[in-house]
């Protein structure tokens, strides 16, 4: 405990001298503009700032990187919740009660949830990165390729129980998801799959492209098809820009639950963050047996569980990336990069070789968490002037803003056709009553699950009982196996239809 104290005291007398604090609140600032813009995520964003550390000392250069990250995860709710169309992969679950809400005239709510519940998150997995890095990267070690594959296959499982409608659409979502992630080139043989001879299609669809497409372009084709009166994305009605008592009442347990179970799963490598956004989802659901407003259509849980569970997350994914120098996400992997143009070896030594470094970044994301709340809670009023521009405006507004945004993640133009194409997909989903989730968390997670999968049989020479003879790989294939039996019973079948029932 001594130790402890001893080390946070060195980490915020680093984090506090003026030089850090700048680059922290430009980091801040920056992450929160990204994630606000539609199109441009962390990833984009640092990987276009890299060279510029070059000039900087490794501390402040890393502090300013970390505070682009987890600003962007603040930010990105903002796009989610306003007008649908979720910056980062891990907002996309925010998106479907946010949304919803914004319609009701209740973004003011929304908002000021999303952000004290990933302040709230945030600091709790400051808190455990400093207490529990060294013993929680025993539990990551634990983690092998046939418990990466379990524990992802129980992701999926349970998107279908959060996907709103008809369980058969949700497992099609999901397979179409899995099989347009397999486009791409195969790790093991480095052969193009799927691509047809279009060399950009080598490396895969981007995500932005089919997030943007199937969420963005999609919801605004389907509201051009709605008479002027009936497009109720933006409401002039909106009422508060504070959440009320009942709304505090009702989402602290769920950003305590989501809290908690983002911290467990931004440990472990392949997107944390996102899955856990998805587990918290899933597991409020489970819990909140009657919600004043139901999930899907409003529920303040939704947006508490989710937002506090990703930025918990994004949060806790540093300790892989700090102590073994593994990274568990994209933003990690840049993150190393970045040490490694310093001159620093990511890694168990970084904790004793460059203490200053170490410490003064953890304390940092306290400091920035507190940066986040002080700058977006007085803009929430300045995000819901949004929703009284004018739709003939606004509208064409975001498409050149998404366009632009995709654009620059290669400068190609291809990647914007593909938005297009995928926007004329999402309003077919629209008009077929199929809810996309699914679709990209199996777009996601289908090549994580492939390499896994197949590292795993390598490993075991062919032999598929690995993944029921390894205790930890068992008992997450028991979890999903008991999820798919609890949905498919009859009592609870019909519980869910009247659950997901839409809302005239």
């Amino acid at each position: 405990m001594e130790d402890l104290i001893a080390n946070l005291g060195l980490g915020f007398a680093t984090a506090l001298s003026l030089e850090n604090l700048l680059y922290a609140l430009f980091g801040c600032f920056l992450g929160t503009l990204i994630g606000v813009l539609p199109g441009l995520g962390p990833v984009a964003t640092i990987a276009m700032l890299l060279p510029s550390i070059y000039a900087l000392d490794a501390t402040p250069a890393l502090i300013m990187l970390a505070g682009i990250y987890y600003g962007s995860q603040y930010g990105g709710s903002t796009t989610a919740i306003l007008i649908n169309i979720p910056g980062e992969s891990a907002s996309v679950v925010t998106a479907i009660d946010g949304y919803q809400m914004a319609r009701k005239g209740r973004a003011g709510a929304a908002l000021a949830t999303a952000a004290l519940g990933s302040f709230f998150a945030g600091c709790v997995g400051t808190i455990i990165i400093a207490a529990f890095a060294p013993p929680l990267t025993e539990v990551a070690f634990k983690f092998g390729p046939a418990e990466y594959f379990s524990l992802m296959v129980l992701g999926l499982i349970g998107a279908v129980v959060l996907a709103s409608g008809s369980l058969v659409k949700a497992i099609a979502m999901i397979i179409l998801g899995l099989l347009l992630g397999q486009i791409n080139t195969d790790v093991i043989s480095g052969v193009p799959r799927y691509s047809f001879d279009i060399p950009e299609l080598t490396d895969g669809i981007s995500f932005v492209a089919i997030a943007m497409g199937v969420f963005g372009f999609g919801e605004i084709i389907s509201n051009l098809g709605r008479p002027a009166e009936h497009r109720e994305v933006f409401t002039k009605d909106v009422k508060g820009l504070w959440p009320t008592f009942n709304d505090f009442k009702e989402a602290w347990p769920s950003v305590v639950r989501g809290t908690a179970l983002g911290s467990m799963l931004g440990i472990l490598p392949g997107g944390g963050a996102l899955l856990s956004s998805f587990a918290a989802y899933t597991l409020e659901k489970k819990i909140v047996r009657n919600p004043r407003v139901p999930f899907g259509q409003g529920a303040i849980q939704g947006v508490a569980g989710p937002e506090s569970a990703n930025n918990a997350g994004s949060q806790t994914s540093f300790i892989p990336m700090l102590t073994l120098g593994i990274p568990p996400n994209a933003v990690m992997a840049l993150m190393v990069g970045a040490m490694t143009i310093k001159g620093i070896q990511p890694g168990p030594q970084v904790m004793t070789s460059n203490p200053e470094l170490f410490w003064g970044l953890i304390a940092s994301m306290w400091v920035g968490n507190l940066m986040l709340v002080v700058l977006n809670l007085p803009l929430i009023g300045i995000w819901i002037k949004l929703l009284t521009v004018p739709y003939r405006f606004l509208f064409p507004a975001i498409v050149v803003f998404c366009a632009i945004g995709l654009y620059t993640l290669n400068n190609n133009n291809f990647d914007v056709f593909m938005a297009a194409g995928f926007g004329i997909v999402g309003y077919f989903f629209y008009k077929l009553g199929c809810e996309p989730a699914p679709l990209l968390l199996g777009f996601i997670l289908g090549p994580m699950m492939e390499e896994n999968l197949r590292r795993a049989l390598l490993l075991s020479r062919g032999d598929w009982s690995t993944f029921l003879t390894r205790p930890l790989s068992a008992s997450l294939l028991i979890a999903a196996a008991l999820m798919i039996l609890v949905v498919t019973l009859p009592a609870i079948r019909s519980k869910r239809e009247v659950a997901f029932k839409e809302a005239d």
